[in-house]
């Protein structure tokens, strides 16, 4: 019987990443995404290319009642969800405290903390009933060091990496996995994302050295995911070889 993973912001970078790395493994998919077009894209690749059963659900993780609703419609049997990836998470903004947009900080906080953890608390009472499961947040290099300008983001991602320890106390009693990866630079979309769509500047966020790739990143998910029973990955963070710190890449040197 196949084992079942659901990975959310699946629709780019790391999370559809993800939903190619675990279908070569013959996993049953569920992926979820804002972008409605790009979400079924995915499911009928995944589909064609791996003969695997998939499930798209369309929603914004910073909707509560659209995270339950949504979660709450799947099948029974689609309710055994062995890996849970909580990938969706994003950056706005690379501004000084004090010139920070509002609409910035609130869209980190609900969609890297709280969509977080409206998607835990759902699938982790399933895994909770079966004894058995593995949650994987994705963290990043900005939950271990802070950067300039970075303060909200950074914030988000340290609340991300106090949440996975929180989450493996609470959950060890029912047998349930919990890990955290944390990613230095990776290019995906994530700056033009931060900088609202602008590709030139985003582009020179990794000029000068070589950044990881998101497949790097879903391969390193996929052995997290793949240990023993009796063994488990608490905390990850991978680099680029050029970059040592948040702070210090080859191009800076």
């Amino acid at each position: 019987m196949s084992k079942i993973v659901l990975i959310t912001g699946a629709t780019s970078g790391i999370g559809e990443a993800c939903a190619k790395a675990f279908a070569l493994l013959n996993y049953k998919i569920i992926i979820t995404g804002r972008r409605k077009d790009k979400l079924e894209n995915l499911k009928q690749n995944l589909e064609r290319d791996f003969s695997i059963e998939v499930i798209a659900l369309n929603f914004d993780v910073r909707d509560c009642k659209a995270v339950t609703q949504n979660l709450h419609d799947l099948p029974n049997d689609w309710r055994h969800i062995d890996v849970l990836i909580n990938n969706a998470g994003l950056s706005q903004g690379l501004d000084p405290i004090h010139e920070g947009s509002l609409t910035d900080w609130e869209t980190m906080i609900d969609t890297n903390i709280k969509g977080l953890l409206y998607v835990s608390k759902i699938v982790s009472s399933w895994m909770i009933s079966r004894k058995s499961g593995h949650i994987i947040n994705i963290g990043s290099i900005a939950g271990k060091e802070v950067y300039a300008n970075g303060n909200v983001y950074c914030a988000t991602k340290h609340a991300v990496d106090a949440l996975n320890k929180a989450m493996r106390i609470d959950l060890l009693p029912h047998g349930i996995k919990v890990s955290a990866i944390h990613p230095g630079a990776v290019e995906t979309e994530f700056s033009v994302v931060r900088f609202h769509g602008d590709q030139e500047k985003a582009a020179k966020v990794y000029e000068g050295y070589e950044p990881l790739l998101a497949s790097d990143i879903a391969e390193t998910i996929v052995f997290i995911a793949t240990r023993p029973a009796h063994v488990n990955i608490n905390d990850l963070v991978i680099m680029p070889t050029s970059q040592a710190s948040t702070s210090h890449h080859l191009k800076n040197i």
